[in-house]
C-alpha cells in the first residue's frame, strides 16, 4: 500500500500541472474579434456533439452495467461504469483543452512571429490531453485495488440474480479496463465519421470544384472540420490510448494471477505490484519530460523540441523502471525470470525501444522529410491513379518493418521472462504515453490553428508558421497513429494471453491445429473486413451528402462572393447526425462478437477469432495509418511549392487532394477504429470467459 501512496502522489502532481496548464491556456489572448468568434463556433460545435453522442453512450453503459452487476459479479457493474467515466472524462477534458489552445496558438503565431513559441503553446495545450490519459487511467485503475482491497486469487463472486461464480478481482479490473474500451470505440467511430466526413466533403469543394484555399470560411463544411479535427483527433485519440494504456496493466495483473498464484503470496505481490510502479514512473517521466519542453528556449525546428520530450520522458521511465524492478524483485526466485530481477526491466525495455522504433518507421514512411512521400508527391504530376497506387505501395511495404519488431520483442519478452514478461513488455511501450499522446495532440491543435489563421483572414506571414507546425502536426499524428497500432498489438497479444490461460489449467496453450480454432481465426479474419467497410461506406455517404449541402450553399447569392456568411450550424448538425446515427452497429459489434461465438462454439472458437482478427488488423490498420498519412503530407509538400511549376491549383494539386481524400478514411476512420476492435474483443473475451467455459450451445 506504501507503494500505491507513492504512485497515487504523482498522479496528484500530475494532474495539478494539468489544471496549471488548463489556467494558463484560458488565460491567454484569442485574438481578432474574427478569431474569438470563429473559436466560439468551434467550441460550441464541439460541446454540442459530445453532449448528444454521450447521451448515447451513457444509455448503453448503465445498461451492460446492470448485466454485469445482476449477472456475473455485484461490483463488477460499478467498476465498468468507473472505466467509463474515467475515459469520458479524459475525452471531454482533452477536447475543451484543445478548443482553447487552438485559437491560442494561432494568436501566439500572430503577435510574436516566432515559431518557437507557437510550439509552446500548442504543446501545453496538448500536454493537457495526454498527461490526463495516463493519470485518469491510473487513477482509476488504483481506485479499483485500494478500494476493493487489491487481488485476493482465491476470492469467489456472483452476481445478485446468477449463481455463476468468478474471481471478483479479475472481473473488477477487466470490467474497468471494458469500460474504458466502450467509450473509446464509441467515441473513435463516431468522431472519425463526424471529421472526415467534414474533412473530405470540404477538400472536395474548395480544392476541386471551386478552386478556393483550403480552409476558406466561405466554404460551411470547414467549420464542422475544424470541430472534427478535436472530437476525434483529440478526444477520440485520447480514449484510445488510455483503453491501450488500462488493457495493458489489467493484462499484466490477470497473467500474474494465473502464473504465479500457486508461487505464494509475496511472488503474486510482486508482480501484480510491478506493473503500476512502472506505469507510475513512467508517468513521473512525461511529466517531467513535457515540463522541461514547458520552460526551455526553443528553437525553429519543432519536430527536435517534440522529440526532446520523447526522448526525456522514455528515458526516466527506463531509469525508475530499473530501480523499481530491482527493489521489488531482487529477493525474489522466479523460475520463468531467464535473468533474474533484470528479467521484467529488459521485458519493459523492449517494449519501449519497439514503441520508438515504430515511430520513426512511420515518420520514414509518411513524413515529406523522406524519399517515400516526395516520390508520391512526384507521383502525382501523372494524374491520380498513379498517386493511388503509388500510396498503395507504400503503405504496404511499411507494414513489415514495425511487424517484424513486435514479432522479435513479443519473442524476447516470452524468451526472458515467460508470458508475464510479454504483459511488461506491452506496458512498457505505453508507460510513457502521457507524452506520445502529448506530442499527437500537438497535431490536430496545430492543423485548426491553421484553419483559424486562413479563415480569419491573418497575414501570410502567420500562415508560413502554422502550416510548418501543421505539417510537423501530421507526422505527429501519424507517428501516433503508428504507435497506438503497434501499442495495441502488444495489448491483444497480453489479452489473449490471459484468456487462455483464464480458461485452460496449466500453460496457456491454444491448439491452431484444432479446426474448430481455425474456423474462428478465419472468421476473425473477415470480421475485420468487413468492419473496414462498414465504417468506410459509412463516412464516404455521409461526406457526399455533406458535399451536396455545401455545394447549395455556395450557390447561394453572396456567399462566393464572401458577402453573405454561409449556414455553418446546419453543415455541424448534419455532420453530427450522420455520425451518431452511423456509429451504434459498428460499437456493438465489437461487444457482441466475442459473446455470440462463446455462447455458441465456446471459449477456443473465441480464441480463434482473437488471433485471425488480430493478424489481419495490426498490418491492415499500419497499411491505412501511413498510406493515409503519406497521401496527406504528399499533398501539403505540393503545396509549399516544392515541386516547382506545380503548386496549389494545378493538375497534380488536384491529384494529389484526391489521395488525400483516400486518405482520409484510411488513417482518421478505419485505421485507428480497428486496433480498438480487436482489443474490444479481447477485453470481452477476458471479462466473460468465465461464463462462455460453463455455458456453451454446441460443444466439439
Amino acid at each position: 500500500m506504501i507503494s500505491y501512496a507513492v504512485v497515487l502522489s504523482v498522479i496528484v502532481l500530475t494532474l495539478a500541472y494539468v489544471a496549471f496548464n488548463f489556467v494558463r491556456i484560458r488565460r491567454m489572448g484569442e485574438g481578432t474579434a474574427e478569431m474569438s468568434e470563429m473559436a466560439a463556433i468551434i467550441r460550441s460545435g464541439s460541446n454540442t456533439f459530445m453532449k448528444t453522442e454521450y447521451k448515447t453512450i451513457t444509455i448503453v453503459a448503465i445498461l451492460v452495467a446492470l448485466v454485469f452487476t445482476l449477472f456475473i459479479e455485484k461490483t463488477s457493474g460499478i467498476t465498468f461504469l468507473l472505466g467509463a467515466a474515467m475515459s469520458s472524462a479524459v475525452c471531454v477534458l482533452g477536447m475543451k483543452s484543445a478548443t482553447y489552445a487552438n485559437v491560442r496558438t494561432a494568436n501566439k503565431a500572430r503577435e510574436s512571429l516566432s515559431i518557437g513559441e507557437t510550439v509552446k503553446v500548442a504543446l501545453c495545450g496538448g500536454s493537457i490531453s495526454g498527461l490526463s490519459v495516463q493519470a485518469f487511467g491510473m487513477l482509476g485503475f488504483l481506485a479499483v485495488l485500494i478500494l476493493w482491497g487489491g487481488i485476493d486469487p482465491d476470492a469467489v463472486g456472483t452476481g445478485f440474480l446468477a449463481n455463476l461464480q468468478c474471481n471478483p478481482s479479475i472481473m473488477r479490473i477487466s470490467t474497468y479496463s471494458l469500460g474504458c474500451s466502450m467509450v473509446a470505440m464509441f467515441n473513435r467511430v463516431a468522431g472519425g465519421n463526424y471529421t472526415k466526413a467534414a474533412d473530405i466533403s470540404a477538400d472536395i469543394l474548395a480544392k476541386i470544384r471551386h478552386d478556393m484555399p483550403e480552409d476558406d470560411s466561405r466554404v460551411p463544411n470547414v467549420v464542422a472540420d475544424f470541430i472534427g479535427d478535436n472530437v476525434n483527433d483529440i478526444a477520440g485519440n485520447c480514449s484510445d490510448l488510455l483503453e491501450s494504456f488500462v488493457a495493458t496493466m489489467a493484462a499484466a495483473i490477470m497473467i500474474s494471477v494465473v502464473n504465479f498464484a500457486g508461487a505464494g503470496a509475496e511472488v503474486l505481490s510482486a508482480t501484480s505490484l510491478f506493473p503500476i510502479v512502472l506505469a507510475g514512473g513512467g508517468l513521473l517521466g512525461c511529466l517531467l519530460g513535457l515540463a522541461f519542453a514547458a520552460i526551455r528556449k526553443m528553437g525553429d525546428n519543432p519536430s527536435r523540441e517534440l522529440n526532446l520530450a520523447t526522448w526525456i520522458s522514455s528515458g526516466l521511465t527506463i531509469i525508475i523502471g530499473l530501480v523499481a524492478s530491482y527493489v521489488i524483485f531482487k529477493d525474489i526466485s522466479i523460475a520463468s525470470f531467464r535473468i533474474g530481477w533484470l528479467s521484467p526491466w529488459i521485458a519493459g525495455v523492449l517494449g519501449i525501444i519497439c514503441g520508438i522504433a515504430i515511430g520513426s518507421i512511420t515518420e520514414y514512411y509518411t513524413s515529406a522529410d523522406f524519399k517515400p512521400t516526395k516520390i508520391l508527391a512526384q507521383m502525382a504530376k501523372e494524374g491520380e491513379s498513379f498517386v493511388v497506387t503509388k500510396g498503395d505501395a507504400i503503405g504496404s511495404r511499411s507494414c513489415l518493418a514495425p511487424i517484424l519488431l513486435i514479432g522479435i520483442a513479443l519473442v524476447l519478452s516470452g524468451i526472458i521472462c515467460g508470458t508475464y514478461g510479454i504483459a511488461i513488455s506491452s506496458l512498457g511501450m505505453l508507460a510513457f504515453v502521457g507524452t506520445t499522446v502529448s506530442i499527437d495532440a500537438f497535431g490536430p491543435i496545430a492543423d485548426n490553428a491553421g484553419g483559424l489563421a486562413e479563415s480569419c483572414h491573418l497575414a501570410p506571414d502567420v500562415r508560413v508558421i502554422t502550416d510548418k507546425l501543421d505539417s510537423v502536426g501530421n507526422t505527429t499524428a501519424a507517428i501516433g497513429k503508428g504507435f497506438a497500432i503497434g501499442s495495441a498489438a502488444f495489448a491483444t497479444v497480453s489479452l489473449i494471453t490471459a484468456y487462455v490461460g483464464n480458461y485452460s489449467s496449466g500453460a496457456p496453450v491454444l491448439n491452431m491445429a484444432s479446426f474448430i480454432v481455425v474456423a474462428g481465426a478465419i472468421i476473425g479474419g473477415a470480421l475485420v473486413e468487413y468492419f473496414s467497410a462498414l465504417l468506410t461506406d459509412n463516412t464516404i455517404e455521409s461526406a457526399r451528402l455533406m458535399a451536396e449541402e455545401g455545394d447549395r450553399q455556395l450557390s447561394v447569392p453572396g456567399v462566393l462572393e464572401g458577402t453573405v456568411k454561409p449556414e455553418y450550424n446546419r453543415c455541424v448538425e448534419m455532420a453530427a447526425r450522420q455520425a451518431l446515427k452511423k456509429m451504434l452497429l459498428p460499437s456493438m459489434l465489437a461487444l457482441l462478437i466475442p459473446i455470440a461465438g462463446g455462447f455458441l462454439f465456446g471459449v477456443e472458437f473465441v480464441g480463434g477469432i482473437l488471433v485471425g482478427a488480430t493478424v489481419c488488423a495490426i498490418p491492415r490498420a499500419i497499411f491505412m495509418g501511413n498510406s493515409g498519412g503519406a497521401f496527406d503530407n504528399a499533398k501539403k509538400h505540393i503545396e509549399s511549392g516544392a515541386i516547382q511549376g506545380h503548386g496549389k491549383g494545378s493538375a497534380a494539386h488536384k491529384a494529389a487532394v484526391t489521395g488525400d481524400t483516400v486518405g482520409d478514411t484510411r488513417k482518421d476512420v478505419v485505421g485507428v477504429a480497428l486496433d480498438i476492435f480487436i482489443k474490444m474483443m479481447s477485453t470481452v473475451a477476458n471479462t466473460l470467459v468465465v461464463v462462455m467455459k460453463n455455458f456453451t450451445l454446441f460443444r466439439f
